[in-house]
């Protein structure tokens, strides 16, 4: 279950080709406004600056949540499951174990591979059985070891010198609308598009991004547990369990609508169809102990041009 060579070039140029995207987008908009004598130093010294300091201490963002260290004294069975998932990935140092008072069933992952945390709400302990937890304990491990806290930061950061640019290019726009109008300048219509769309057009290749990652850490967390069935029961669970609190809160007795396009995490019947195709049916297992091979495919992680395991 390990992922091949092929796989990790796959997803590495895909990464690589969607933050390129967005490189030139932020090149293209910041000389529009810049001019090109400047572009160049504006960009570097602004995401050296957005990337060189962190935009909220952890430490700030744990103390908004409201949340608590959790130890061996107060969770000893998750702090084995996690110390125990981050051996298996080679992580330098255990991630820290924090509980969050909220009882929106969630997990997220802060920091990088040498000194990370990772955050657990109250209604996802509650939610999950220990098998569900360990899943979604190894993928959250999955996004530290891949450094997809970085990557996202990266996308992030771009994507906010891009809506400063675009706005500031917009405010330039306006007060210049009465030499526009007694036409004594002349805007292409290409520069208004360009200022107009491309923090939709940023925004859109960082969900993108973030999905393949989603992709990408999924296959981690089945590799790491040899479990796939394990995070298919928890996401079905979190699924299930997400949607009746918002209709509790928004639309009571009624479903909500089917997900939005414009969601950071792939729908779940899509991340569970993948995930389940790693499964090997027990006759397959049997054929394989034996040393004879199925004439019929296996089933195991198979590639597409997007660049994630299909």
């Amino acid at each position: 279950m390990s992922p091949t060579l092929r796989h990790r070039l796959n997803n590495l140029a895909q990464a690589a080709l969607i933050l390129a995207g967005m490189g030139l987008l932020v090149w293209l908009t910041v000389r529009l406004v810049a001019g090109p004598a400047w572009a160049m130093v504006v960009l570097l010294v602004s995401l050296a600056t957005m990337m060189a300091a962190p935009a909220v201490p952890r430490r700030v963002l744990l103390s908004a949540y409201g949340a608590r260290r959790l130890d061996a004294a107060a969770f000893p069975g998750g702090i084995a499951m996690l110390a125990a998932i981050a051996r298996r990935a080679a992580l330098p140092r255990t991630p820290e174990l924090w509980y969050v008072p909220s009882r929106l069933p969630n997990a997220f992952a802060m920091g990088r591979p040498e000194d990370s945390a990772i955050c657990v709400t109250d209604g996802l302990l509650r939610l999950l059985d220990e098998r569900e937890l360990v899943a979604v304990l190894a993928h959250e491990v999955a996004h530290i070891a891949h450094r997809d806290l970085w990557i996202m930061g990266l996308a992030d950061a771009m994507s906010r010198l891009v809506s400063v640019a675009s706005w500031m290019g917009q405010v330039i726009l306006v007060l210049n609308l009465p030499m526009l109008a007694a036409g004594l300048a002349v805007v292409p219509w290409s520069v208004v598009l360009l200022l107009v769309f491309s923090p939709t057009v940023m925004a859109l290749l960082q969900l993108a991004l973030s999905r393949s990652r989603e992709f990408d850490a999924d296959l981690g967390a089945a590799r790491l547990t040899g479990d796939p069935e394990g995070l298919v029961s928890a996401l079905l669970k979190l699924e299930r369990r997400t949607g009746r609190f918002w209709e509790e809160i928004f639309l009571p007795g009624r479903r909500i609508p089917e997900p939005s396009l414009l969601r950071t995490h792939p729908p779940t019947e899509i991340r569970v169809s993948r995930l389940r195709s790693l499964l090997v049916p027990p006759q397959e297992q049997m054929m394989a102990m034996q040393g004879w091979q199925p004439p019929s495919q296996p089933a195991y992680p198979r590639f597409h041009r997007s660049g994630v395991y299909y």
